[in-house]
């Protein structure tokens, strides 16, 4: 063949190639299953409005082709529901529906539609379906035009233009179909949210699909990832607002910041588009202060998961460990060296052929007796779970789960066998079926004989290497989702969230006296209720540093308060100086954790050099007196919602350079931290919210709002205390004590302490602290009258 025929075959093999990718994305996106853009031939729109009825807290307002429920609960959060869609079924939310709010009232409005009244949200709905949400003043924070849907393509047609092998599409039913929403918002208004995304915590413009990915290593472009959830959070100059599309399935959110100061006649509003493959469309929408929205948000997914006073400390997982010696070896390195540690992670090495629920007793003779033994020098034992099951009749798991039909099943209604990394062939437990969670919370006793204290949750995307493409399993897999009955594509999402309220449960029930610990590599809207989540599989690098900061902040903006990276890096050995700012920036993370794959080196602060240690040992010791604070911080997750990382805008969400910052947090409102997320940086510059701050380290006094040039040795790294802030901390005896820095003149401060009642369920009570100058002395005196009752220690 000549050079010329050489240039026509790949020619036309490309050409074909394309033909056929385009036939397949077309049929693809008739049968719902790329969050592509439908025909707009086959769109439908509310049309004109009818009538409208009130109801308990709103009312509904019918259209020609379609109808609107708008509910307002007690506390102030607003439902909305298109073509009959209600707050209920939902793996989001917590418990009983909170109640209508029975002051709210559904009127007409001047332009023909209607409008519904709140204490704290003005809901105004267009006689074609648009909706404007309000403050109470009139500012607007979002305007939703009207929605389009489209119908599922008929089984048969799917099935005519179906691919040999590939999955049948399902038949249609009551949530069958495709929709689109378009939002409007102010031109200065910034997003958050969505999950854990780890080019955040402000999502840039672009394209983020919500569908739990079980890829590998990771940075910060790639999306999505192992989190994703339907959760926007909108901060402007007008108000603050969430929104919470209430659906599961495949979908895209597009992103568009708006554009001030582009003259008369230019489009100044910021936009979102969200586009789902099927299900319902109804979402809540949530305003104010940012404490107030994610309290809001917190009273309707459920409250986070209050952890075990130990699991605010560090916690170990390494490369995993191959064999008691090995554990036993890395715990006496730990306490030799007098760093602490609080936990030690047991990966799949523990186990017997890699099946869930056993232990290699070859390796792990007497695990139990190790158990005990760590924990008496305060170190728990934590172990790997997770969902795939081995299909082997005689293994105890497998046998109890098949009596119990258990395991999802295909199309076809057989078994669905998939495969994964391990153990193999696998069987997957269905979790969306309540009898299954019964079942699988009960094996949790096997582990708490073996001794470990909490569980954490891997490859539960679910991932399986068995389906080409998505790395999960087939979307036509049969799931019960609470005994409704659907197929994957409405379940995949939620699965990993059904697994972790599988086993919290099932662990609170076993040991119904200490608080349950659970981990979680992937999840979905509300499964703070049942424990945290770490980083996954996050690429070593400088890169995946700073992606570890855009997950944490994220998820906290999500509802989701206690997470943390893998220190290091999962994919490669770190250099010595990135280890270390990694191991500095995630001493202020409520997960401190280190742990990496096999093959990426070690993970212990001794194997970088005597430099590393100290620096390490340093910032260990730091966290170490830090207890109480993170102690208080726990209970104020639990009990209002409130993150423990925060962005620097939390106070201040009208401050739009604050917006725009993403490499520094506050930890509580009490610290601002600057991690060093360049390699040689000794210098950094931070943006100061409004206010005084002193430098934890030196002292010196800065003042808000504005940058600052900061000093960031290789020793540590910046940070920096609010004026007047009381800090719990512990002293050298053991004690908690008030760290107070003083207050500018003129002005006041304030601390909180809630004592952690360890691993048990005792309540405590705030105990609340002012600050204030006084004949030139810091004053700090209980809210309340009482004795102060702590040692008081004022920084200077």
């Amino acid at each position: 063949m000549d050079a010329r025929g050489l240039v026509r075959s790949v020619w036309m093999i490309g050409t074909t190639w394309r033909v056929r990718s385009m036939r397949g994305a077309l049929r693809r996106g008739r049968r719902g299953e790329g969050g592509g853009r439908p025909g707009a031939e086959r769109a439908r729109v509310p049309g004109p409005v009818c009538d409208a009825r009130s109801r308990p807290g709103g009312g509904l307002i019918r259209f020609e082709r379609s109808s609107l429920s708008v509910r307002v609960a007690v506390g102030g959060a607003v439902f909305l529901g298109w073509d009959g869609a209600e707050p209920a079924p939902s793996y989001a939310l917590a418990g009983p529906l909170p109640e209508p709010d029975a002051r709210t009232e559904l009127e007409p409005d001047k332009d023909g539609g209607w409008r519904v009244v709140s204490e704290r949200l003005l809901v105004i709905v267009s006689r074609h379906g648009a909706v404007e949400v309000r403050t109470p003043g009139g500012e607007l924070l979002r305007r939703e035009l009207p929605p389009r849907w489209w119908e599922t393509v008929p089984a048969p047609e799917a099935a005519r233009d179906a691919e040999p092998g590939a999955d049948a599409a399902p038949e249609p039913g009551p949530s069958a179909g495709r929709w689109l929403q378009r939002s409007e918002v102010a031109a200065d208004a910034r997003f958050f949210g969505l999950g854990g995304r780890a080019g955040g915590p402000r999502l840039k413009n672009g394209s983020y699909r919500l569908w739990n990915s079980a890829g590998g290593a990771f940075g910060p472009d790639d999306d999505p990832l192992h989190i994703t959830m339907p959760v926007q959070l909108v901060v402007a100059d007008a108000g603050t607002h969430l929104v919470f599309h209430d659906n599961s399935w495949d979908g895209r959110v597009t992103v568009s910041e708006g554009v001030e100061g582009r003259g008369s006649g230019h489009d100044r509003n910021g936009r979102t588009e969200i586009r789902m493959t099927g299900g319902p469309l109804r979402y809540w929408v949530i305003a104010g202060p940012p404490a107030r929205v994610l309290h809001g948000w917190a009273r309707l997914s459920g409250p986070p998961a209050l952890p075990p006073a130990w699991a605010l400390g560090h916690q170990h997982a390494g490369r995993g460990f191959s064999s008691e010696r090995e554990v036993r070896s890395v715990a006496a390195a730990y306490r030799e060296r007098e760093l602490p540690l609080r936990a030690l992670h047991l990966g799949v090495d523990h186990l017997e052929g890699n099946r869930v629920f056993t232990v290699d007793r070859a390796r792990f003779p007497d695990l139990q007796g190790l158990a005990a033994e760590l924990e008496a020098d305060g170190v728990r034992l934590v172990s790997l779970v997770d969902p795939a099951v081995r299909p082997e009749p005689g293994n105890a798991v497998h046998d109890s789960g098949a009596a119990v039909d258990a395991f999802v099943r295909d199309a076809q209604g057989r078994r669905l066998q998939g495969v994964v990394r391990r153990p193999g062939r696998a069987l997957f437990p269905d979790f969306t079926d309540p009898r299954v969670r019964k079942w699988w919370g009960e094996l949790y006793a096997e582990r708490l004989e073996q001794g470990f204290a909490g569980v954490w949750h891997d490859m539960n995307e679910p991932a399986c290497l068995a389906t080409p493409g998505e790395g999960t399993l087939p979307l036509s897999a049969r799931h019960s989702l609470e005994g409704r009955g659907g197929d994957h594509r409405e379940a995949h999402n939620v699965y990993a969230l059904t697994m972790a309220q599988a086993g919290h449960l099932g662990l609170r029930q076993l040991r119904p006296s200490r608080r349950p610990f659970v981990l979680s590599r992937s999840g979905w809207a509300g499964m703070q209720r049942y424990g945290g989540t770490w980083s996954g599989e996050v690429a070593t690098g400088w890169a995946g540093l700073r992606a570890s900061l855009s997950l944490v902040l994220g998820l906290g903006l999500c509802g989701v308060p206690y997470s943390g990276p893998d220190i290091g890096g999962f994919t490669a050995p770190p250099s010595p100086e990135l280890y270390l700012r990694w191991f500095q920036l995630a001493a202020y993370f409520p997960l401190f954790r280190t742990n990496a794959a096999k093959w990426a080196g070690p993970r212990e602060p001794w194997e970088f050099g005597n430099e590393v240690l100290e620096s390490c040992r340093a910032v260990m010791a730091e966290r170490e007196r830090l207890a109480p604070y993170f102690g208080t911080l726990a209970q104020l997750a639990h009990r209002w919602g409130a993150p423990y990382v925060r962005p620097l805008w939390w106070q201040h969400p009208r401050d739009r350079a604050l917006r725009e910052c993403d490499d520094a947090f506050l930890l509580g409102d009490a610290l601002l931290v600057a991690p060093v997320l360049e390699e040689g940086a000794r210098l950094r510059r931070v943006r100061l919210p409004h206010g005084r701050w002193y430098e934890t380290a030196t002292g010196t006094a800065h003042e808000g709002p504005g940058e600052v040039e900061l000093e960031a040795p290789l020793s540590r790294i910046p940070v920096l205390a609010r004026a007047g802030a009381a800090v719990p901390v512990k002293g050298a005896d053991g004690s908690t004590e008030l760290e107070v820095w003083p207050p500018a003149t003129g002005r006041t401060g304030s601390g909180l302490v809630i004592r952690d009642a360890g691993d048990g369920w005792e309540r405590p009570s705030p105990e609340r602290f002012t600050v204030r100058r006084q004949g030139g002395r810091t004053v700090v005196a209980r809210e309340d009258g009482a004795a102060v009752g702590y040692r008081v220690r004022v920084r200077t």
